[in-house]
């Protein structure tokens, strides 16, 4: 995996600013556009890149952009680019995602580059306990999630093109690696966290065998989460994949392990379900997800359930890596985010919970 920075509120980097006789000018022949200037309305959120709905008339588009200014940005983060095209490439295939029109990289017409895309209506489920669905529609959205992500790691990204949008095999050895520098930098900051200094020698130590082999690589979508998620107004149908930021070529399990994370995280967290019972709660168990998914994707799912602590261990791992380094910021005064010291905190638990399932001390995959 390139290396990009971890998953930041747009609302907390610098964002753009659309000229509106310049952009209309720039869209003309491009979008079916009534007479008169389009509108324009800030999506407001988690969106790691600015987003507006773009309206004419009865038709909208989302315009998704690259933060602004760009050269205030590492190279490889907000890559915008790689969206457009790992959405194009998606276009007609298993895993609904949402049409793309065009994509602008002249920083001129608004500061920075932007692409189009259809906007699609729907729901967003942001919490895993699906509070505002009843107990008896919950597991169906679930199994959906799995249905999808499954199809995405079976896509064929050979053939749409995709050769060079990520290096095929060593993928975690490079997450190791990735993740281990970025704690160490934030451990010089905040101080040692002993989980997560054991939690990286036991990784490096317990890579499944044959894992890093090229013939496990896929199309990874590295932020899999249900907010990223959009289902049908009314059936447990997705309707669309968003925040494809972080997506490269990886190791499946990868991405549907840290998409599991949130069968142990805490509600506080990712909206998790940590610490209820996922079966009392009307969801799936996580083996039944596993082994579901395994059906999907022709997996032995006896050899997957065997090594799935260190998949599973291994994105908690990121994760307390990516909220140690919100802790460094936090200490530094540098951090955007109003409440990034309150998050930080939560980097020793994750940490913990990734040791303790490394050790066996929480059995995985729970029920």
């Amino acid at each position: 995996m390139s290396a990009r920075v971890p998953h930041v509120p747009a609302d907390s980097l610098p964002s753009p600013q659309p000229q509106a006789d310049r952009l209309t000018e720039w869209l003309a022949g491009r979008l079916p556009l009534d007479d008169g200037t389009p509108r324009l309305e800030r999506i407001h959120g988690g969106q790691s890149n600015p987003s507006w709905i773009l309206r004419s008339g009865e038709r909208a588009w989302v315009l998704r952009a690259r933060p602004a200014p760009a050269a205030a940005l590492p190279p490889s983060a907000h890559a915008i680019e790689r969206e457009y095209r790992v959405l194009r490439a998606l276009r007609d295939s298993d895993v609904p995602v949402p049409a793309v029109h065009a994509l602008c990289e002249d920083e001129s017409v608004m500061g920075t580059a932007f692409y189009l895309m259809d906007f699609v209506p729907g729901r967003i489920l942001r919490d895993l306990r699906l509070p505002e669905l009843p107990l008896t529609e919950r597991a169906a959205c679930l199994w959906e999630a799995n249905r999808v992500l499954a199809a995405l790691h079976e896509f064929d990204w050979r053939s749409a093109g995709l050769e060079g949008f990520g290096r095929p095999g060593g993928f975690f050895g490079r997450q190791l690696r990735r993740w281990g520098e970025q704690y160490a930098a934030s451990a010089r900051e905040m101080g040692p966290i002993p989980a997560m200094e054991r939690l990286a020698q036991w990784l490096a130590q317990h890579v499944p065998p044959g894992a890093e082999e090229p013939v496990h690589t896929c199309l990874t979508h590295g932020d899999y989460r249900l907010e990223n998620l959009i289902f049908d107004p009314v059936q447990p149908k997705l309707r669309a994949v968003l925040d494809w930021e972080l997506s490269t070529l990886g190791h499946p399990l990868g991405d549907l392990a840290y998409h599991c994370t949130a069968w142990h995280l805490p509600a506080g967290l990712l909206r998790g379900v940590g610490e209820r019972e996922p079966l009392s709660l009307g969801l799936p168990g996580q083996r039944a997800y596993v082994e579901r998914y395994c059906g999907h994707t022709g997996r032995d799912a006896s050899e997957v359930l065997a090594h799935w602590p260190f998949y599973l261990a291994c994105s908690l791992f990121r994760i307390g890596a990516i909220l140690a380094g919100i802790g460094a910021r936090a200490r530094a005064g540098t951090a955007a985010h109003p409440q990034a010291a309150e998050i930080a905190r939560w980097a020793e638990p994750v940490a913990n919970t990734g040791w303790a399932i490394a050790q066996g001390r929480i059995p995985v995959p729970r029920s």
